[in-house]
């Protein structure tokens, strides 16, 4: 269940509207590191989640509806963005979205199919897609996830306070960046609080992993190379289940071959299958 407020959840305020700084916006809303992203993962991800891990759950929704509130923000910048610019098209620029776009460096369908308003897309016009939601049912899994999706976020939100002069935007920008960094903390205090997250999934039997490579870096060098001696080649693994080791060449495992193809599947490009 959920409840709205007519008030959005930072406010947001631009001094001198720029299209073409809402097209770039647009990223922060249906790109592969913006806000729909994060809200509908955190989501699904808890909706997986048995009873036992209902304070995971709580944390997950509570999070999930806090970044419905800034794609709400984010909008309402994209809006703001693309009404009022000195920049707008006159009517002769009206004629064709070629034309609009050379004019303000505006996404045309912001002008042609939602009349100057943010859209579920990113900075090119590309719809959102649920491609971009990790949700394994696995919490650990998703954790790790969430940090990896807060930093994406953290860095494109920086990016966009760089690129804009306006106080308003920066303004918005900044407290963004704030809750990144918030969400990056808490994700990994989550994984922290976990008994014994990894290897993920930790619930698999270990013992029924090649103990020969499960804690061995392997080269894929064409000429066998020494150990680097790096952390990653030698010493305790993190998840301290086993020791890191250094493997020159990949194991080898005879020339690839499978058989034939039903012939019902027409896929032998001779005639009457013939050699």
């Amino acid at each position: 269940m959920f409840f709205q407020e007519p008030e959005l959840q930072y406010e947001v305020t631009v001094e001198e509207p720029d299209p073409h700084f809402a097209k770039l916006l647009q990223q922060a809303i249906g790109g592969q590191e913006g806000e729909m992203r994060v809200a509908m993962q955190y989501m699904f991800q808890a909706w997986a989640l048995p009873d036992e891990y209902k304070g995971y759950r709580k944390l997950l929704m509570e999070t999930a509806a806090e970044e419905l509130g800034h794609i709400e923000m984010l909008a309402t910048a994209v809006t703001k963005n693309l009404r009022g610019s000195p920049k707008q098209m006159d009517d002769d620029a009206e004629e064709t979205a070629a034309a609009a776009a050379a004019m303000t460096g505006q996404n045309p369908r912001q002008f042609l199919s939602s009349g100057m308003s943010a859209m579920p897309v990113d900075s090119n016009g590309v719809p959102f897609t649920g491609a971009y939601i990790a949700a394994s049912g696995n919490l650990a899994g998703d954790l790790y996830a969430n940090v990896m999706a807060e930093a994406t976020g953290r860095t494109l939100a920086t990016r966009l306070w760089e690129y804009t002069n306006d106080p308003g935007m920066k303004d918005m920008l900044s407290y963004l960046i704030a809750r990144d960094t918030m969400h990056q903390n808490q994700w990994l205090a989550a994984l922290d609080s976990l008994e014994d997250p990894v290897p993920v999934p930790a619930s698999f039997p270990q013992e029924e992993e090649n103990q020969e490579v499960n804690y061995a870096f392997m080269s894929t060098s064409r000429e066998p190379e020494d150990d680097p001696q790096q952390p990653w080649t030698q010493g305790e693994s993190p998840d301290g289940k086993g020791q890191f080791s250094y493997l020159a060449e990949q194991p080898g495992g005879g020339t690839p071959s499978v058989p034939k193809p039903d012939p019902s599947t027409y896929s032998d490009p001779n005639e009457g299958g013939d050699e």
